[in-house]
């Protein structure tokens, strides 16, 4: 009998690309080019790093990931940065021989020499990647006599504190601002022993996405100034939820304790905003916490905005007389008007309510002039994601940094990629990026600017993008913006990415929170008896304010408000007391038409209840049809998408000033830290350097055709409402044209259209 053959077993094929390494005696393949250290990540082993972040530059500082390494069969002479060592061929790589760890522990005897012992009282204590490398790798007994090295330290605004004495200059946050938020503002100063981390001119931060470098330090240097020394991490739980101050919808997590926020940080979601998160979303949960939000059901008993006019009710009290309004006018009599940041639930509750009452006067659109064309909020044509992959993007009508920070951080890295970008507005705003072109011209030329703008046909080729933002979908001019934006992206076979109104806009009109009769401005101008305005503070969320407040004024009105405000007061007849997003289950639809949930984060306060349960059993107290559910999850299994047929509504009537020499366009942008109730009401925010204020800022020509100087106060009349205003001569505003921030009350009469600027007697 014949004995068998053996054979060896066939070598595995190293994929086109990679090479064949090995690391701690397991063989991997390793795409060519690539470090050791993301090779190890990937394979799930594990190596120290301090300075190493997968979304930052390499910069190979810190040395902590030294690890030992073989070519050849030969050693290399000495341990090698696994973050700045490209694999090789052959390649043989040590991470927990002798070597390696001797290597890795000398690091940290390093690191630690001037480093201070304040772990007890460290608000980074419990999630301080120093103080958990240290156990594996530090030394029980320091060797170092010398006096410790100490630093002053800097004020970086009202976010960001810092403490730079524990900086063990990693330059994670100098790279940050330099290479994700663009705006260079941290870099290294001195050399030596004597190197410290700050900024060049002490200034604070202005970037708008400046809480990220508390996330990428990986020390105590750097700290969450509003959430600094109130909680341990380990107290606090982790809830899902979801940003809803812009139309991103961006993923975070809020850290709660016994029923309040205490901080937000960002969840991984590399199709939204990857790892990072606006300064916006990130502190805007202080704004839960004002003293006016609304905490039991009140009733009108009296004339006027003082709260003496209210009394309290029992919530059977409360719906009693809500329904009571809304049985009494119904049909066209009803007026239904909800903020844009509603969610999904609660919209399709509020059409079932519509539909019920009779009423095809609903609308979601409450900040926009023009609906003359019948748009509606639609998902973008691109993804976000896509969107830095571009090779050509167009910006018009939008102050894109300010609007949707990460979106603008998107165009960022596709400029960096090498896109050319171009923008069409009436101010140059401020970017981070260098643009191929700029159009600077007044709203009412916006559409023939983007008409007469021509690409290259190769630019063509990577994919063109047209982002149409705030300032356009807001103005009076809004529909033929849009008319242009839609044939330039059918011309040069451009992605069309109009950013929805509202951080629901898309899931609203999904849900069908849109008018079969008179939209929200047809609604205001031909007041209705009675109207149910649903998470609005009408004072400031309104396009125009001065028509919105004299119809509700005139008018019975039932507010679902999450706060008491005083112009919830002047208007309301009964204002029921309903929960903010972090405080809710939820779902909105983002920008990418993307459906997100959000979890219980804080506790409503006081009385207050969630929206949905409310809306319910207001209809079911009305026998409406659709209101027989029990639960969310029952809720959410009667939902789909509602068809409506929005028609185009009549052309805008111009109540403002008509053209004239003596007359300015008036350019509106919302202001960042002033979008919505919430974000108006955090303090840390109403800090910082980018809230500033209301002011009307003109060109040069224009404010002296006008004898007017920088820092003079100025009237400013649109024919209709009036404001003084703080003069600000900036030659970046468009000629003719006079530039205010929306969301302050100063400049809330204003509306848009035309004005006319001069200086207080």
């Amino acid at each position: 009998m014949s004995t068998p053959i053996e054979t060896a077993p066939a070598a595995p094929v190293v994929p086109e690309g990679h090479v064949a390494i090995e690391i701690d005696g397991t063989p991997l393949f390793a795409p060519k080019g690539s470090m050791i250290i993301h090779a190890a990540d990937k394979a799930g082993i594990p190596i120290p790093r301090f300075c190493y972040h997968e979304k930052l530059p390499i910069a190979a500082n810190c040395r902590m990931c030294l690890v030992d390494a073989e070519m050849g069969g030969r050693p290399m002479p000495k341990p090698q940065p696994a973050c700045a060592t490209p694999v090789a061929d052959g390649m043989k790589i040590f991470t927990r021989n002798d070597k390696a760890l001797k290597a890795q522990r000398n690091v940290m005897e390093f690191l630690l020499i001037n480093h201070p012992l304040d772990c007890p009282i460290c608000d980074q204590g419990g999630e301080c990647e120093l103080q958990d490398l240290s156990i594996g790798y530090g030394r029980s007994v320091s060797r170092f006599a010398e006096r410790k090295r100490t630093v002053a330290d800097e004020d970086m605004g009202p976010l960001v504190a810092t403490e730079m004495t524990r900086c063990i200059q990693c330059t994670r946050c100098v790279r940050f601002t330099a290479e994700v938020a663009g705006t260079y503002e941290l870099g290294g100063m001195q050399r030596g022993e004597n190197l410290q981390i700050g900024t060049f001119d002490g200034k604070p931060l202005t970037t708008e996405l400046s809480g990220n470098v508390i996330d990428v330090c990986p020390v105590g240097a750097l700290t969450n100034k509003v959430f600094r020394f109130r909680a341990r991490p380990w107290e606090l739980i982790a809830k899902e939820s979801l940003g809803y101050h812009d139309a991103l919808g961006s993923n975070l997590f809020l850290h709660v304790r016994r029923g309040d926020v205490l901080r937000t940080v960002p969840r991984d979601n590399e199709a939204v905003n990857e790892c990072w998160l606006s300064d916006r979303d990130r502190y805007s949960h202080q704004g839960l916490y004002a003293q006016d939000r609304a905490t039991k059901p009140i009733i009108r008993v009296g004339e006027g905005d003082e709260p003496s006019a209210f009394r309290e009710a029992s919530w059977d009290e409360a719906l009693a007389k809500a329904a009571e309004i809304l049985s009494a006018h119904r049909g066209d009599d009803l007026g239904v008007l909800a903020h844009p940041a509603t969610s999904n639930e609660e919209g399709a509750l509020l059409a079932r309510l519509a539909d019920a009452l009779g009423t095809g006067n609903l609308d979601h659109r409450i900040a926009q002039h023009d609906l003359s064309d019948g748009a509606v909020a639609e998902p973008f044509a691109m993804s976000v994601a896509d969107i830095e992959k571009a090779g050509t993007i167009v910006i018009v009508g939008s102050n894109l940094r300010h609007e949707v920070p990460l979106l603008h951080q998107r165009v960022y890295k596709a400029v960096k990629r090498g896109a050319a970008v171009h923008t069409i507005n009436p101010v140059d705003f401020d970017v981070t990026f260098k643009t191929a072109s700029k159009t600077i011209v007044p709203p009412s030329q916006m559409a023939s600017a983007l008409a007469a703008l021509h690409v290259n046909e190769n630019a063509k080729q990577p994919g063109v993008v047209v982002i149409v933002g705030a300032v356009a979908e807001n103005s009076i001019h809004a529909a033929s913006i849009r008319n242009a934006a839609s044939t330039f992206a059918a011309a040069n076979g451009a992605s069309l990415c109009r950013i929805p109104q509202g951080a629901n806009a898309v899931g609203l009109a999904r849900a069908g929170v849109l008018p079969t009769a008179r939209d929200a401005q047809a609604m205001l101008a031909d007041p209705r008896k009675a109207y149910l305005v649903y998470g609005i503070e009408p004072g400031l969320d309104f396009a125009d304010q001065a028509r919105a407040l004299k119809a509700l004024g005139a008018a019975q009105v039932v507010a679902f408000s999450q706060f008491a405000c005083r112009s919830t007061r002047r208007v309301a007849d009964v204002i029921v007391p309903i929960g903010a997003l972090p405080e809710i289950d939820a779902t909105l639809t983002n920008l990418d038409g993307l459906d997100q949930r959000t979890s219980v984060g804080g506790k409503s306060p006081g009385e207050a209840r969630p929206g949905w349960r409310v809306l319910r059993a207001l209809g079911a107290q009305m026998n409406a049809a659709g209101f027989d559910f029990t639960d969310l999850a029952g809720l959410r299994a009667s939902l789909a998408s509602r068809a409506v047929s929005v028609s185009a509504s009549a052309a805008q009537q111009q109540t403002g000033l008509p053209p004239s020499n003596e007359s300015l366009e008036l350019a509106v942008s919302p202001a960042i830290y002033r979008v919505d109730a919430v974000t108006r009401r955090a303090a840390a925010l109403q800090g910082h350097p980018l809230n500033a204020g209301p002011r009307i800022v003109l060109h040069s020509a224009d404010a002296a055709a006008a004898s007017l100087a920088a820092g003079a106060m100025a009237k400013v009349d649109n024919g209709v409402g009036a404001a003084t205003l703080q003069v600000v001569v900036d030659d970046r505003v468009a000629r003719g044209v006079a530039w205010v921030e929306s969301g302050y009350g100063p400049t809330a009469a204003l509306g848009a259209g035309r004005v006319r600027v001069a200086g207080v007697a």
